[in-house]
């Protein structure tokens, strides 16, 4: 089974006819679960480098948009549609969710070079090791998430791996390949593939990881998630946030932390439970997150308990 299925179009945005189509197939979509699923690639992604190419899964469409930054540069952002919408609206949008692994190094290009503060973000790197079992000092790459967690079919992990292969061959220096390459016009088709191929494949770890945070007790790494990508969006517009760290392959909870959110957690229910405030933090009820479920100083306890009865954090 191919990865883009043949229901599945891919369509290069480089002009204003293509970019006012798009931006009229992005109205009135559905956020539960989320329609948009987003990737970018450049020269050297980041402030320091260029945007080339940003790649949109438009779900319910079953469209795929390569829009074309390289040729469309600010106006990719600005043109706005009759309704008013643009894709800087959309990706600002605090009610629009927007689905993507890893935020920060395409944060900080869009804030860099667009002068775009994206909100409304579900990062699936930090969904994945929230749902994690054992440690989580360390994130995980889009490969080891595909291969360990993607419920598509073995063929087609097979067929993105041999896609990102190939491409990587093209633009990784190491490999002889260049980045460049993500800037020649027309882009090749090598290139084309590989990057709709990567945003096809974000629904179904999406999908994944969404049921394991919507499970009954999970309540409370629902509300990590969310505030540690905030975060992660707030570090990459920081003057001094280097994309290349070599810290950030290291995730933003550790044994200390947690435990200082589970007591902070456990005060917040408490308080809410002897105010007669049985709301289960309707504040944090944004962002597809927002069905009750059952959630008590109990269950807090209980999470604590467990995770030292097994020796390992959540």
């Amino acid at each position: 089974m191919s990865i883009v299925s043949v229901q599945t179009d891919i369509t290069v945005v480089d002009s204003a006819t293509t970019l006012l189509s798009l931006l009229d197939n992005l109205i009135s979509l559905a956020v539960d679960p989320p329609s948009l699923y987003f990737d970018l690639e450049g020269v050297k992604l980041g402030r320091h480098g260029s945007i080339s190419i940003l790649s949109l899964y438009v779900l319910p469409r079953k469209k795929i948009y390569l829009i074309d930054i390289h040729r469309l540069g600010t106006t990719a952002f600005s043109t706005t549609n009759s309704s008013a919408t643009s894709l800087k609206t959309i990706l600002e949008s605090p009610t629009i969710p927007k689905v993507i692994f890893d935020i920060r190094n395409d944060s900080d290009a869009l804030f860099s070079h667009y002068e775009i503060s994206v909100d409304s973000i579900q990062d699936l790197q930090l969904m994945e090791l929230a749902t994690r079992k054992g440690l989580k000092d360390f994130v995980s790459g889009l490969a080891k998430c595909i291969e360990k967690d993607s419920p598509v079919s073995t063929e087609a992990k097979a067929e993105w791996q041999h896609t990102k292969e190939g491409a990587t061959r093209l633009y990784n220096p190491k490999k002889g390949g260049r980045y460049e390459i993500f800037n020649e016009r027309p882009i090749i088709s090598e290139i084309v593939q590989y990057c709709a191929r990567d945003v096809a494949l974000l629904p179904g770890l999406y999908n994944v990881y969404n049921a394991k945070l919507r499970q009954p007790g999970e309540k409370f790494w629902q509300v990590q998630v969310r505030e540690a990508t905030k975060d992660r969006i707030k570090l990459s517009q920081s003057p001094g946030y280097d994309g290349q760290a070599k810290t950030n392959v290291c995730g933003p909870w550790d044994k200390k932390s947690i435990e200082q959110a589970i007591d902070d957690w456990n005060n917040d229910v408490m308080f809410n439970a002897l105010h007669d405030e049985d709301e289960n933090l309707d504040d944090y009820e944004d962002n597809n997150w927002y069905e009750s479920d059952g959630m008590s100083a109990r269950d807090c306890i209980g999470w604590e308990e467990d995770m030292m009865k097994n020796g390992e954090y959540f």
